[in-house]
Formats: C-alpha cells, structure tokens, sequence
C-alpha cells in the first residue's frame, strides 16, 4: 500500500512542473510557469520556506540538485533560454552562474553523478545539448553537442558512475575505468546515448527507436553493478518502454511495452533502489509500477491528483502479482 505522507502548498501563482528532494529527503525544490524556483525544508512533515529565487523570466521547466558534497547547489532551467546555477552560502541562496549558451527553450538539467565532479548536462528546443563543468574558482567550460536532436531536445538522464558487471566481474583493488554517458529524449522521437571519447568529445553512441511521437522524458535507472542497464522513457504518443541492454558492450537494446496511456506522459523517475518506477502524465494521475517475477510490469497503486486517497487498483487485463 502507499500512502500519501505529505502534500506542500507552494503558493505559486501557476503551474508546477518539476519538484525535486534533495540528497537527504529534509528539502524540496519546485519550479513554475509563475518564473520562480521556491525551496522547502520539509523535515517531519513540515513546510517552511527557505528561498522563492527569482531570476528567470519566463516559465521554469525543470529543477535538478547537485551532490551535496559540493555544497547546497541548486540548477534551474527555463523558457527563457537560460540555464542558472544557485548556491547557498551563509544560509542565503544566490545566483553562482548563469548560462546563456542556447538559442531557444532549455528543457531539462540534469548533473552527473559525483565521482565526475560538477558537471550539468542542458537538453535545449534549439536541438542542442551543452555540458557544463566547473573548473574552480567560479569558471564553467562549456562543452556543446549541437544538433543532437533535430526540432529539439526534451529529456537529459546521466548513466550511473557503475560499470555494468562490476558487482560480479570486478577484481578486488582495483578502481573501474568509468566511462561518462548519458541519454537525451527529442523532438525526433528518439533517445539518444552520447559517451565522452578519449579525447574529450561527445559522440552519439546509440538511437533508440521505438516511440512514435516526442519522447518527453528519460531516465536511466540507478545500478549497483548488475550486468544489466536499464532506461525508462515516455512520450507525447502516451506509451512507456523499459529499455535493457545486458551485453557489456553497450550495444544491443531492447523495449518492453510498460503500459501504454490514453494520454501524452509528462516524466518518469526511478527509486534510488532502481525496482519502482513513478510515471506522471496528462491524466493528472502518478502511477507507480513494479516488475514482478515473471518479468512483468505491474501497477501497484496510483496516486490521485490533489486527493490523499490512493488506490491499489491494477490496471484493467493485469494480473496483481505483488
């Protein structure tokens, strides 16, 4: 059973649409259409404002915390082109960069795993995707794959800092080789998987096709070392697929149909133990899914929008295999 455990009131002044915890689970951060980036401690149930940052104008799609061990930094982006960076120092929130690196809409921000350093990755309307690394003492390098989807790019997931394997294969001592990739969901219908080369460039590694509209969302499920990897995405044509690739390589992918909505799915989002996934779409419902023994993925409740109450129901023609 799941239960609601705690509903925040914003106060913005329009639609909301990224909320993000913390490392911890102690802050939220929210975005809206109101052009404002609010925080919330939201400790024992709790909902106390920490900041309302106000620097971008035009709606804010996306919200993304980066590992704490770099401090309290906070990324936003936004309709208005611009990617900006916060940072808490003293208990106060401020601007630490802003980039204004794309020519339209930027999507989705999303930071690389930790062991890489502070690196964000920007998916843009202009069809580009820039990578931002701090490089210390305020600067950022920016790095820009441009045309990595044409009409767009909506969705950036980093791949976990674990090689696939690992967990079985890996010697006692020694430290993996890890490779930096990650995938990107576009306007072309595609995800995309882009790994750094040897010589700092990006190159696209695979295309996965399977949905039939704009893919709205990607996310690469967390991993401990098991031989596979696994990619949740969802689309504007209502349908989302379980990508898996088990051979080492990286190479042979494939799609299993989760479920397939009777409306466009806005995002998806993994538990950090990668065995649940949440799925959010344009029936204002939040469903979460589990795979069960036989390989199937099945609903094991969804969440009504603004009601505490929550059903268990399966999905009509499933099989309720908890």
């Amino acid at each position: 059973m799941v239960s609601v455990i705690n509903t925040v009131d914003t106060s913005h002044e329009d639609m909301i649409h990224d909320a993000q915890m913390d490392y911890y689970g102690t802050r939220l951060a929210t975005c809206s259409s109101d052009r404002s980036v609010k925080i919330f401690d939201v400790r024992n149930g709790g909902q106390i404002l920490i900041a309302d940052l106000r620097g971008h104008e035009g709606p804010v799609w996306q919200v993304a915390w980066a590992h704490p061990m770099y401090g309290n930094i906070l990324a936003s982006c936004s309709y208005d082109r611009k990617v900006i960076i916060w940072k808490e120092e003293n208990g106060t929130w401020e601007k630490t960069h802003e980039h204004m690196g794309h020519d339209s809409s930027v999507n989705s921000v999303c930071w690389a795993p930790h062991d890489y350093g502070l690196i964000l990755a920007c998916g843009s309307s202009d069809g580009a995707i820039s990578l931002l690394t701090y490089t210390g003492l305020g600067q950022w390098e920016v790095k820009k794959i441009s045309n990595a989807h044409t009409i767009g790019c909506n969705a950036v997931s980093w791949a976990p800092a674990v090689v696939p394997g690992s967990l079985i294969d890996q010697p006692s001592g020694q430290k993996p080789s890890y490779i930096k990739k990650f995938a990107s969901g576009g306007c072309d219908n595609l995800i995309k998987l882009w790994k750094e080369e040897e010589d700092g460039q990006w190159k696209e590694e695979q295309k996965l096709e399977a949905h039939s509209d704009w893919v709205r969302d990607v996310a690469w499920a967390p991993s401990i070392g098991l031989p596979t990897s696994t990619i949740a995405s969802c689309s504007q044509d209502g349908r989302v697929f379980i990508w898996t690739c088990d051979d080492a390589s990286g190479n042979t992918w494939s799609p299993k149909l989760l479920h397939k909505f009777n409306d466009v799915v806005w995002h998806v989002s993994w538990s950090i133990t990668a065995n649940i996934l949440a799925v959010s779409g344009g029936d204002n419902k939040v469903t979460l899914w589990k795979e069960s023994v036989d390989g199937q993925w099945v609903c094991i409740s969804d969440v009504n929008k603004g009601q505490g109450s929550v059903s268990t129901s399966i999905t009509e023609g499933q099989q309720n295999e908890q």
